[in-house]
């Protein structure tokens, strides 16, 4: 069996599990607003946009493996996920498969970066701050000392005219302090068209009858 086919397996059984492949959406669900756009590069058999989608967002998935996509539309919703490789996520690209051309965050986990060249990693950044809108965010998920780690995130998102926003060793949000995993946010530029105003629990705290 094909080492794609032999992971797309391994992931597909681990999807019919009780084995918790949704750690990265949860993160994620954390940070944006409710009902947000997200397009997740890499999304493989697809858990974080399905439970994004439970979630109440507005998520879809590219990757560029015709298998694990497979997987996806079997076990979840096909009209989610398109097959697109994530340096070439452009907007023209999302255009022509039918995805909206802007979103609230972008998500690169699942150790996407270190599968790309420098060149691909540069443009999937570059295209990624494309189609973020205002104050929108790039979240990734990588090994700290592979190709493609925070040091080539940085650089790349540098010329892309994105700025670190915080980073972790996990999708805990424990301290980053050179862990083997890394979870970086990146933040595009701009004002966020939405208030990010007090949660509920804030404001039932701060009502005085």
């Amino acid at each position: 069996m094909h080492v794609t086919e032999k992971y797309v397996s391994k992931m597909r059984n681990l999807a019919v599990s009780d084995v918790d492949l949704e750690v990265d959406a949860r993160f994620v669900d954390m940070l944006i607003p409710r009902g947000a756009r997200v397009l997740d590069l890499g999304c493989g058999i697809g858990s974080a946009v399905k439970a994004l989608r439970q979630r109440g967002h507005e998520a879809y998935g590219i990757d560029p493996s015709e298998p694990a996509l497979q997987v996806a539309a079997d076990l979840f919703d096909a009209s989610w996920y398109r097959q697109l490789r994530a340096e070439d996520a452009s907007r023209s690209s999302l255009e022509e498969l039918g995805l909206p051309l802007s979103y609230e965050c972008v998500l690169m986990a699942g150790n996407v970066p270190a599968f790309l060249t420098s060149t691909e990693l540069q443009a999937a950044f570059h295209n990624t701050a494309s189609i973020l809108t205002p104050a929108g965010l790039l979240v990734t998920g990588t090994s700290t000392n592979s190709r493609g780690g925070p040091r080539d995130q940085d650089e790349a998102a540098d010329a892309s005219g994105l700025a670190l926003h915080s980073r972790y060793s996990n999708w805990h949000v424990s301290p980053f302090t050179d862990d083997p995993w890394c979870v970086s946010i990146y933040k595009a530029p701009g004002i966020p068209a939405t208030s990010e105003g007090p949660d509920g629990m804030f404001i039932l705290r701060s009502w005085n009858p």
